[in-house]
């Protein structure tokens, strides 16, 4: 199985982008969009001068607890600039997004409350909402991590998106909003060492 198929059988259809797309990213954006790729994982990252945006982290359920999750992340920890990802709300139908969750809080992530993110799906034409993860090395504010991700959007999410499916997604200022202390924390739950 190759590294594009191992990504689409984990991740919902609404979070993917085609594979022509991720070719196109690692060709023609080559020194910022970067693919890691072992036996049991596979990393689609962005990497800009003020941070690093983890596009897809895919780790194979037989490797999981092996720590592989934690080595490939350390790999971006260790370029000492904050990282943003994005992952579902908690579903309590699907264990993973809880797992993923507990994971993130483990390696010292934060929530990014303030941080609206809601787009359309163009395969689907669903509603997406996504909550805005982060690691802030030197104590990065939200702002930083908003602005950090519009950018991420319009160079990476949105880059040819006409081209590839035939229409664009919603410009950034529809699917990004800020707004202090504007939802609960999603890590917090994950936090308390009796939960974990």
């Amino acid at each position: 199985m190759n590294w594009y198929e191992k990504l689409n059988q984990y991740f919902p259809i609404v979070e993917m982008k085609s594979k022509e797309h991720m070719d196109t990213l690692l060709k023609e954006k080559g020194s910022v969009y970067y693919k890691d790729e072992g036996p049991y994982h596979v990393l689609m990252y962005a990497e800009f001068p003020n941070f690093t945006f983890v596009d897809y982290l895919f780790v194979a359920k037989e490797s999981r607890g092996m720590g592989i999750g934690s080595k490939t992340l350390q790999m971006l920890k260790d370029k000492k600039k904050p990282i943003i990802l994005e992952v579902e709300p908690v579903n309590y139908e699907d264990t993973d997004t809880e797992k993923r969750l507990r994971f993130y809080s483990r390696e010292g992530f934060e929530h990014a409350s303030s941080i609206g993110y809601n787009r359309r799906s163009i395969a689907t034409g669903e509603e997406n909402s996504m909550e805005i993860l982060y690691w802030a090395p030197n104590n990065e504010t939200e702002e930083e991590i908003f602005e950090g991700m519009k950018k991420m959007y319009e160079d990476i999410h949105t880059y040819k998106d006409e081209h590839f499916y035939g229409e664009s997604y919603e410009p950034v200022e529809d699917v990004l909003t800020f707004k202090e202390n504007d939802k609960k924390d999603v890590l917090k739950q994950f936090s308390n060492p009796i939960n974990n």
